[in-house]
């Protein structure tokens, strides 16, 4: 265990213990919410909602699955509010707990043939619980990275528990590809789909596990010892952060627009509609994840060397370029499909890398768990929460290249609100 951090508020925490906290945890968070997209997309349109229409019940799927990132921003402001009050360890913990326990729940649920309609309701309720969690978690494990390290290297620390993303879709996409790889269909759909979500009670232990032995960052200790804590750090934010707050959305949208495009929207494009066996998408969803995971530490280099608010301005131009070979890229072969996710995932990784020292950056100690969250999540709202379902009734109801015209609208609204930001405050 790590010995209390001294008056001088000078970190004990190793670096490596450091980082390792700070992406374990945000891993194991990031499993659990993968494993929900996977099954939103290959079990829960035909298991927990009513049969007739494969498409509306894929939507309603799609309309749960998005619950969660509505419920981010009220784990934000909880979770946020307490790790300024009383540190970043203590919160983080607790919100590990609310997202594992919900995710162990969906593992035990019965199914819409047994229990009707209080089948998909208690499936919202914990996908509610999964995004209230997630929304306590992000920040703290940014600034957990953040607040310790050293001058110069804020991106590259908070590389880490971004990392946690692309490996968290590689674990939940490679347990799903080894059950349909290594068990019929019939028992995937019976029994083989719950056991991603029973095996996050392995995965708490060892989150918790490590981030018993961590004490509290430098720069909280110190604003403790100066007395800078506030009230309610939730109304400071609003009350004098209130353009970082919305700018800070905005920058972040693009990034979670292209990620839920490249990955949930994918994987039921490539199963539902070009009829791809589901080992072959998940197969493509894993090559996306190392993709996104060696994007993400090349940022984290990038980001200190160039500067996050250039190095987010061109890589938004280059997402912006992408949207127009959207469309092209995303037809009927294999090779194209694998070259949409080698340069989708490699530009997710190079602004996801970032994004996470650049949201933090605005606000001081005292509110920054409570602002950065709440930015982040607030993101998540406008980005990810709709783009698997825009992109599904886009492509629809209007054909492929809308799906880029979508991307393409994100990566202008980003492009503006991180220019309005200023060099500064990224």
């Amino acid at each position: 265990m790590s010995q209390p951090t001294p008056a001088g508020g000078k970190a004990v925490n190793s670096p490596a213990r450091v980082l390792t906290a700070s992406l374990v945890g945000t891993t194991i968070e990031f499993f659990d919410f993968y494993v929900y997209a996977t099954a939103a997309v290959l079990v829960f349109p035909a298991l927990f909602f009513p049969q007739g229409n494969d498409t509306a019940a894929l939507l309603a799927s799609f309309a749960t699955f998005s619950i969660a990132f509505f419920a981010r921003p009220f784990g934000a402001l909880v979770f946020g509010h307490y790790g300024d009050k009383i540190g970043r360890k203590v919160t983080l913990i607790a919100a590990l707990l609310t997202m594992g326990i919900s995710t162990v729940i969906i593992g035990l649920l019965p199914t819409y043939d047994q229990i009707g309609l209080a089948a998909p309701l208690l499936l919202a309720l914990c996908r509610f619980g999964q995004g209230f969690g997630l929304g306590g978690e992000w920040g703290g494990a940014v600034l957990l990275a953040t607040e310790n390290a050293p001058p110069g290297k804020k991106s590259w620390y908070g590389m880490f528990p971004q990392l946690g993303a692309p490996v968290g879709l590689f674990l939940s996409s490679g347990f799903f590809w080894l059950l349909l790889h290594y068990i019929s269909t019939e028992d995937f759909m019976s029994w083989g789909w719950r056991l991603p979500f029973l095996a996050s009670v392995l995965l708490i232990a060892i989150g918790l596990w490590v981030r018993l032995a961590i004490t509290e960052t430098p720069e909280f200790a110190e604003a403790l010892k100066k007395k800078q804590a506030v009230k309610v750090p939730a109304l400071e934010v609003f009350r004098n952060f209130k353009l970082s707050l919305f700018l800070g959305t905005f920058v972040a949208l693009v990034t979670f627009v292209l990620f839920y495009i490249c990955t949930a929207w994918l994987l039921s494009y490539n199963t539902k509609t070009l009829g791809m066996p589901l080992v072959d998408a998940l197969l493509l969803q894993i090559y996306g994840s190392v993709i996104f995971g060696i994007s993400i530490v090349i940022a984290g280099k990038l980001g200190d060397w160039m500067g996050r608010y250039i190095f987010l301005i061109l890589v938004t131009l280059a997402i912006a370029v992408f949207s127009f070979f959207l469309a092209p890229l995303m037809t009927q072969g294999m090779t194209k499909l694998y070259i949409f996710v080698t340069i989708g995932m490699l530009l997710m990784g190079q602004t996801y890398g970032v994004i996470g020292a650049a949201l933090a950056a605005p606000f001081p100690p005292a509110v920054r768990y409570t602002g950065s969250s709440l930015t982040f999540n607030f993101a998540s709202i406008f980005g990810a929460s709709l783009a698997p379902y825009a992109a599904t009734w886009l492509q629809a109801n209007h054909g492929m290249e809308s799906v880029g015209y979508y991307l393409l609208a994100s990566a202008v609204i980003t492009l503006v609100c991180i220019i309005a930001t200023g060099r500064k405050a990224v």
